[in-house]
């Protein structure tokens, strides 16, 4: 079933184990991310990097910064494909729709950081082009945040509602166990 799905990993940074972005939830992101890339990478299916080169002047994701580099296990391998983005959706400012209709790709499978911003807006925009978008939940994570009423959410709760947004509005949100025992 999922051999005809392309995995994207969306801003799997080191840049966000930065302390200015606050205390991350789910620490077993990385466990669950690494499962699922092993999966497609063993599996031979396509993988799509993307990462974020932030213009605001102080973020730890600006290009020429350290946090710019991929996560060890995330660096793309020689028949992997990597997009460059400035702004929350993958799609926007890179070729990455074009590159996946060429490719004949329409279903995908994302994770990565973080789930309320670039995960969120980039499953909304896939779904809204008519891509099929599988988002695991449980391969994404994200961090406080403060509401302009100036009420703090914990990161969890911030997850938790993301996901609650996206899922069977913009796509199918499952967890790796499920994503992988499906396979």
């Amino acid at each position: 079933m999922r051999s005809s799905e392309t995995l994207l990993l969306i801003d799997c940074q080191t840049g966000f184990d930065h302390p200015v972005w606050g205390q991350r939830n789910n620490p077993a992101f990385e466990v669950h991310a690494q499962a699922v890339l092993a999966r497609w990478r063993e599996r031979g299916r396509p993988v799509v990097h993307v990462r974020h080169a932030s213009l605001e002047p102080q973020s730890p994701l600006r290009a020429e910064e350290a946090g710019f580099a991929f996560f060890p296990w995330a660096e793309p391998l020689e028949n992997e494909v990597e997009f460059v983005k400035n702004v929350n959706s993958c799609f926007i400012g890179t070729d990455l729709e074009d590159w996946l209709r060429n490719q004949g790709y329409h279903k995908l499978v994302l994770l990565g950081l973080t789930t309320n911003h670039c995960v969120s807006t980039t499953a909304a925009m896939a779904g809204n082009l008519g891509f099929e978008v599988t988002l695991v939940g449980d391969a994404c994570a994200t961090f406080p945040r403060t509401a302009h009423d100036g009420e703090r959410f914990d990161a969890d709760v911030v997850h938790r509602t993301a996901l609650a947004s996206l899922h069977e509005e913009f796509c199918n949100v499952v967890n790796t166990r499920r994503l992988l025992a499906e396979d």
